[in-house]
């Protein structure tokens, strides 16, 4: 019985003490509460941590910023002055540019580092890739990359010019832009360019048709000035979708004041330099039937030989080959498009000039075969003519030369010059 005492005794110390170990065990869960908290603690450092990260990182990162035009993926870029890598915060270091097929580029960086351009004019129509690099004041790198297209001819346009640059012409030489598409913004295309001379001459523009623009000034050119043309056409849209690529300047002398005045009736030519006969030719012009246009026409090609053949412009026999065709027409000067020339000619008797109009409507002078002779008129007049120059036909009983035919806008007065202009 009192071994059973005993017992139950034990049984309640161990009650207690169980009871002991299971409060024990509460007032840890407790304290688990406090160890959220403390990882809650933790999780704050963490954060402290990361931003010390992100903030070695930022100073491991340049501040120069590069600005690479035109922009990645553009693919209608301008060939001229479209394309450049500027930087700020920071120094131009390298620039490579080349094409897609990996021709490079020559290009150069600025003195003060701070932008680079291309050295030469791009291509229509081409692919190129342009990688950069630029540093900061602490020497940290930075890197761009970009890659572009340019215009391609069928969304550009062109204009081709004459005279050239650095020639010299003479008072009449107009100068004329065929562009390679027709213009339909002939107002915004017109103020993209300029023609001025030395001279202080007004210059007008005038549009014979949708792809020719002619400038001359009232009078003809003063003897000796100097002209220049300026063209301002990239980006400029000259039709829907079509868009001017040129940028460019071009200047041209005038020589001495040389008009010649040819008088189909007494059949002569006489040269004059400033209103002044420096010597008289006699001509043949164009026979009764066919005779030669009149006005004031400019010679816009010369040959020292070249071949005339009467089927190109309308002169066939009933076998349709030409009622003439001359292989080495000598002294040769175009003063139309339609095939009108003052040249030598060798074939006829001499005695027809100065005394018969026997031509196909060209003016003829004497001279012989093989242009080597140069004491002929021919050869003189040929050797004393600039592109430019001025040769006035009258008295045939033609009508007078088209303004668009050749270079011969001439025959427009002022008035009815400066309606064709578009602004």
């Amino acid at each position: 019985m009192e071994k059973r005492v005993m017992t139950d005794s034990k049984r309640r110390k161990g009650l207690m003490a169980a009871s002991a170990l299971l409060g024990g065990v509460l007032v840890l869960s407790a304290c688990s509460g406090g160890d959220d908290k403390a990882g809650a603690s933790d999780g704050g450092d963490g954060a402290s941590s990361q931003a010390k990260v992100d903030e070695a990182a930022a100073k491991k990162t340049s501040e120069a910023q590069i600005r690479i035009t035109p922009k990645d993926g553009s693919d209608n870029a301008s060939i001229n002055n479209g394309t450049a890598v500027t930087v700020s915060k920071g120094s131009l270091t390298s620039v490579t540019m080349q094409t897609a097929a990996g021709a490079p580029v020559a290009g150069q960086i600025s003195a003060d580092k701070k932008s680079w351009k291309p050295t030469a004019q791009l291509s229509r129509a081409t692919s190129y890739k342009i990688a950069a690099e630029a540093a900061d004041s602490s020497g940290r790198v930075a890197h761009e990359n970009a890659s572009f297209a340019t215009v391609s001819p069928a969304n550009s346009f062109i204009g081709n010019f004459t005279p050239e640059d650095g020639s010299t012409v003479g008072v009449g030489m107009p100068v004329s832009i065929n562009f390679d598409k027709a213009i339909t913004n002939k107002a915004e295309v017109q103020k993209g360019i300029s023609v001025s001379s030395s001279s202080g001459q007004e210059v007008v523009g005038h549009w014979f048709n949708a792809n020719r623009l002619d400038f001359r000034p009232e009078d003809y050119w003063a003897g000796g000035s100097t002209v220049t043309l300026k063209l301002n056409l990239d980006g400029v849209q000259g039709a829907n979708g079509v868009y001017g690529v040129q940028q460019k300047t071009v200047t041209f002398k005038v020589g001495r004041n040389q008009v010649s005045v040819v008088d189909a009736q007494t059949k002569t030519m006489k040269v004059m330099h400033d209103g002044k006969t420096i010597k008289t030719i006699p001509i043949s012009a164009g026979s009764p039937e066919n005779k030669t246009y009149q006005g004031q026409m400019v010679i816009s090609e010369k040959f020292k030989e070249t071949r005339m053949d009467g089927s190109t412009v309308g002169f066939k026999n009933d076998d349709g080959k030409g009622e003439y065709d001359i292989k080495d027409v000598p002294h040769a000067m175009r003063l139309s498009n339609s095939g009108t020339f003052i040249h030598g000619n060798y074939w006829g008797a001499k005695s027809i000039f100065g005394s018969a109009n026997t031509s196909h409507g060209c003016v003829g002078m004497s001279d012989t075969k093989g242009a080597g002779d140069p004491n002929t008129p021919a050869a003189w007049f040929y050797n004393n003519s600039l592109i430019g120059d001025v040769v006035v036909v009258k008295n045939t009983g033609d009508k007078t030369v088209a303004p668009d035919n050749g270079l011969n806008g001439w025959n427009l007065d002022w008035a009815a010059w400066k309606a064709g202009s578009a602004v």
